[in-house]
Parts: structure tokens; C-alpha cells; sequence
């Protein structure tokens, strides 16, 4: 399944094949007019992604073939031991969490994942978790915390399940609870936004010391059709919603919500998986061995300051100089 912006590639890239096909059939040397396609080809990819609009790239971030999160687990990461059920209900498919080694070091995983296909997307909830995802984290913090483990999280979700049994099971409460464990972390951690990054469903296990995010993911409070459907009534204006969240990597980096941003292949993750999930591997590496020599109280400091600063605002001083005083003397 293709990207609608994809089609002048896909279609050049079948030209090239038909060429090559034909040359080998005829034996006709074709090389050279090949290679002027070739070349036009790139051109064209290069000109395409890098001028992707907002919608455009929450269209890359939802692509069939990008990795998921259990891709990224097994491509990753050496000897992963995966940890089931959150000692309380049940077992979230939708968070696949467990102890791994990445480049010799022991580390606690904890990955949304959506499915590869419609009976895996089935099964996983599409990567929307249920209060049980989120306390399956829990104890994976816990754990992290005890044995003195670094955090890896791999965020993938449209955001936490919206249903009436995850609310009865209290998942605005559990989602906060999350959020709160994460901050007081006595180990580095670190999230990466692989794919989408969507609410509270994300920051669950986004409050890291370092957030990294793919060129083509999007991390936002709601998803463009919701936001759509909320301002306009009219799920069909996400793309317009989409202009206005901002949720695009390079924004996110510029608001200062994300702290690296990983380049992916031309094309996009889903073009080349292989050399994605290198590029994360080796991301991680880097940012762990820079958050390892310090201590648990300077590891703390750091997440909360870092989380304290996110948001701007500006000052309306010629407003507030309208107001009058009514403080008393």
C-alpha cells in the first residue's frame, strides 16, 4: 500500500524495472538510459521529502512496513526476555515490556506495539493500551529502580484506549500514575517516538531524561482527526489540524518538547527498516553513555527541570499595564 504523494515515485520506480526487464530480455544494452532514470529518481525522492507537509509526514508515521515497536526489540537489542501482565488484571498486548542487553549493558524495554497486519493490529489494539499497559510500565519501573537498570521506551500509539472498560478501570488515573513513577526514576531513561506519539497515551512513557523522535514521527496531544472533529465537526479537515498542532519532528525540536531527532532513510522507515533501526540502536547507545555518570538525585533534577521548562508564553505587557492595581498598600 502506497502514499498518495508516493505515486510519481512508485511509478518511475517501475518504469526502471520494466527497462531493466526489457533490456535483459532483448539484450539490449539499456544502461545509460536506466541511468538517467536513475538519477531522475533520486531527484525526485530527495525533492518529495523534503518538502513534506505536516499531514503528509502523520502519513509517513502511520506507513504499512514501518518497524514496530517488537522490531525495533529484536533488531535492537541482545537476549530480550519479555515480562508479562501487570500483577493486578491482566496482560497488554498493546505494551510489550522485558530485560535486554543493548551493546553489553542490561536495560529495562518497554515498547508500544501495533500490529504488522490486521489480525496483529487486532490483537495489539491498534498500540492503544489499556490501564493494564500502563501498570505493566509501573512495574517495569520498579524493577528498573531495584536492580539499577536504565530505561529504554519506545513510543508507537494514536494514544491510550478510549473505551468504556478503560475508563471504568481508571485510565486517566493510571496514565497520570505513569507519568508521576516515570519522573521519579532513579535510573537514565530514554524514549524514542518511533511512530506516532499520541497524549497522554504516549507521555506515559515518554517522561525520560532524553526524548528522541524519527524525521518522520509526530508526538501531539490529539490526533489531527480528533482535533479535526472537535474544532471543525468535520474528521475530513485533519489536515488542517494537522498544520496548526505542530507535531512534526523538526517543530517539536524547535519547541524545545524533543532533544534529537533521528534522520530516517529517503523515503522514509519504511523504505529501509534495516538501516532505521541502526540508526536507533546507535542513538540510544550515545545517549545512555552520556546520561551513565550521573547519580540518581542529579538524574531526577534533570528529568523534572527538563519537563518544568516545556511551554512558552508571551508576556502581553501593554494589556497588563491596562489592568488597574487592586493590590492593597
Amino acid at each position: 500500500m502506497s502514499l498518495e504523494f508516493e505515486k510519481p515515485i512508485l511509478d518511475l520506480e517501475s518504469k526502471i524495472r520494466d527497462m531493466r526487464t526489457y533490456g535483459e530480455e532483448q539484450g539490449i544494452d539499456l544502461t545509460s538510459e536506466i541511468g538517467v532514470l536513475e538519477s531522475r529518481l533520486e531527484s525526485l525522492k530527495q525533492e518529495t521529502f523534503a518538502s513534506l507537509t505536516r499531514w503528509q509526514r502523520v502519513q509517513v508515521a502511520r506507513a504499512p512496513g514501518r518497524p514496530t515497536g517488537l522490531d525495533y526489540v529484536n533488531a535492537v537489542f541482545e537476549g530480550f526476555e519479555e515480562l508479562h501482565g501487570d500483577r493486578t488484571l491482566g496482560d497488554d498486548p498493546a505494551v510489550v515490556t522485558g530485560l535486554a542487553k543493548l551493546a553489553g549493558r542490561s536495560v529495562v524495554v518497554i515498547a508500544q506495539q501495533k500490529g504488522r497486519d490486521t489480525k496483529e493490529n487486532i490483537h495489539r489494539n491498534f498500540g492503544m493500551s489499556h490501564p493494564s499497559g500502563y501498570r505493566k510500565a509501573m512495574r517495569m519501573f520498579d524493577l528498573a529502580d531495584k536492580f539499577g537498570l536504565p530505561v529504554v521506551a519506545l513510543i508507537d500509539t494514536p494514544g491510550a484506549y478510549p473505551g468504556i472498560a478503560a475508563e471504568e478501570q481508571g485510565q486517566a488515573w493510571v496514565i497520570a500514575a505513569s507519568i508521576q513513577r516515570m519522573s521519579r526514576l532513579r535510573v537514565p531513561a530514554v524514549s524514542v517516538v518511533i511512530g506516532e506519539g499520541g497524549s497522554g497515551g504516549a507521555l506515559a512513557i515518554g517522561v525520560a531524561n532524553r526524548v528522541l523522535i524519527l524525521e518522520n514521527a509526530t508526538y501531539s496531544v490529539i490526533s489531527p482527526e480528533s482535533c479535526a472533529a472537535i474544532l471543525w465537526r468535520d474528521a475530513s479537515q485533519a489536515e488542517r489540524a494537522a498544520e496548526a498542532l505542530k507535531l512534526t519532528a523538526r517543530d517539536l525540536q524547535t519547541l524545545e518538547i524533543v532533544d534529537r531527532v533521528l534522520d530516517e532513510p529517503v523515503g522514509g522507515a519504511h523504505r529501509d527498516p534495516e538501516a532505521t533501526m541502526r540508526q536507533v540502536g546507535d542513538a540510544l547507545r550515545e545517549e545512555l553513555d552520556a546520561l551513565a555518570p550521573l547519580d540518581a538525585t542529579e538524574l531526577v533534577r534533570q528529568r523534572r527541570s527538563r519537563f518544568r521548562r516545556l511551554g512558552r508564553f508571551t508576556e502581553l505587557e501593554a494589556a497588563a499595564s491596562e489592568v488597574p492595581d487592586t493590590r492593597l498598600d
